[in-house]
């Protein structure tokens, strides 16, 4: 089997004619800021990879999603980054429209038009918000005639520029006083959104990860989910499922962008026989770490245990591919080096796994804690 075979088969079989199309395109266009990549994503329906079949999607198992997730990121990585918050935005939209399931057809209307339509999703939780957890309300929500009006603002925020619909956490005012944590759910350009101009390096500029800003956004009651405090614990078990998601696809994503170097020192014989499969052994050596969680999660492990899993997951494969990515660089050479900016690119983009949350620094103690016997808690 050639390297990255079994990867690219699944993601070719689930969506077919993305990948091609992709290679059709050099990579510096792939990846600015007016890159294509994310339309011919939608145009092939990966809005729907991890969408429930009973609402119309394809519903990719874990280690499908991993596999095509990889493939994809060794094609057009800052599409793949920024399609992986649309994924956590609808898995988490879809599992708790379940737990909070109303009478109403209202809310299995809008999921349904979601698919229908291949409508991307942008996350407007706290990811990329320093000291903050990803499901951290990002948005504060004040009571008003007609319903609430939203405040806030979400930077990086990925896919502002192509985004149908925002989710994001937001901090609901209570008659007493107290703030109640609900999820927001709105059309892109309703009143209020706004979009400027965040990320300025080169590295995963195609991500369009700008700031976007809410300013008194007059939305319905309708339009924002609030499980009763009746389901705390059950919300608590969704958050444990959705950060378990989230590191399932940054370690996918960024062992593709990684793998790309590396196949690029095979395909050219680089180095000698002893590099080269040592390159090759720690690469695949992530790709087996992040399969091992996906079938962890298979199996049906997505409790406390199996978050700190993710989580020491997520930091062996980091520490991993931007190893690989240092490794693959002296490999190649400097000729190759200077003869493209694909291989600074690439290498730059790697070390963009360091900036998803959690942080291995507000993790430590959490884990600490763990191996000594408590529970694992992500602050």
């Amino acid at each position: 089997m050639q390297f990255m075979e079994a990867d690219r088969q699944v993601c070719d079989k689930l969506l077919p004619g993305l990948r091609q199309q992709l290679t059709e395109i050099p990579l510096p266009e792939l990846e600015s800021e007016d890159s294509a990549a994310i339309e011919i994503f939608r145009a092939h329906g990966g809005t729907n990879l991890l969408v429930p079949r009973n609402y119309g999607g394809l519903d990719a198992s874990p280690l499908e999603a991993a596999r095509v997730v990889r493939a994809l990121a060794a094609t057009a990585p800052s599409m793949t980054v920024a399609t992986m918050m649309h994924h956590f935005s609808l898995g988490t939209l879809f599992a708790l429209a379940e737990l909070v399931r109303t009478e109403s057809d209202g809310e299995d209307l809008l999921l349904r038009r979601v698919v229908g339509e291949r409508l991307l999703v942008a996350s407007g939780f706290a990811e990329g918000r320093s000291a903050q957890g990803i499901l951290a309300p990002t948005m504060t929500a004040v009571p008003v005639d007609g319903g609430y009006l939203v405040n806030g603002a979400k930077k990086p925020c990925s896919l502002s520029i192509s985004m149908d619909l925002l989710t994001a956490s937001v901090g609901v005012e209570q008659p007493d006083g107290t703030t109640a944590m609900g999820l927001l759910l709105l059309p892109a350009d309703s009143p209020g959104i706004s979009v400027h101009p965040f990320w300025s390096t080169f590295a995963l500029a195609g991500a369009e990860s700008n700031e976007v800003r809410l300013t008194d956004v007059l939305v319905s009651p309708e339009q924002i989910i609030a499980p009763e405090p009746a389901l705390a614990d059950a919300m608590d078990r969704l958050t444990t499922v959705g950060l378990i998601w989230f590191q399932l696809n940054v370690c996918a994503a960024y062992t593709g962008i990684a793998s790309l170097l590396v196949e690029k020192v095979l395909h050219g014989a680089r180095g000698s026989v002893s590099d080269r499969a040592a390159l090759a052994v720690r690469i695949e050596s992530a790709a087996a770490l992040t399969e091992g969680l996906a079938r962890r999660m298979m199996a049906g492990e997505t409790d406390n245990d199996a978050l700190a899993t993710s989580l020491v997951t997520r930091f062996a494969v980091q520490d991993a591919v931007t190893a690989v990515a240092s490794q693959a660089v002296e490999l190649l050479g400097g000729m190759a080096f200077v003869a493209t900016t694909d291989i600074a690119y690439l290498v730059a983009a790697v070390q963009a796994i360091a900036f998803h949350p959690p942080s291995r620094t507000s993790v430590a103690g959490g884990l600490l804690d763990y191996y000594a016997g408590y529970p694992m808690v992500v602050a």
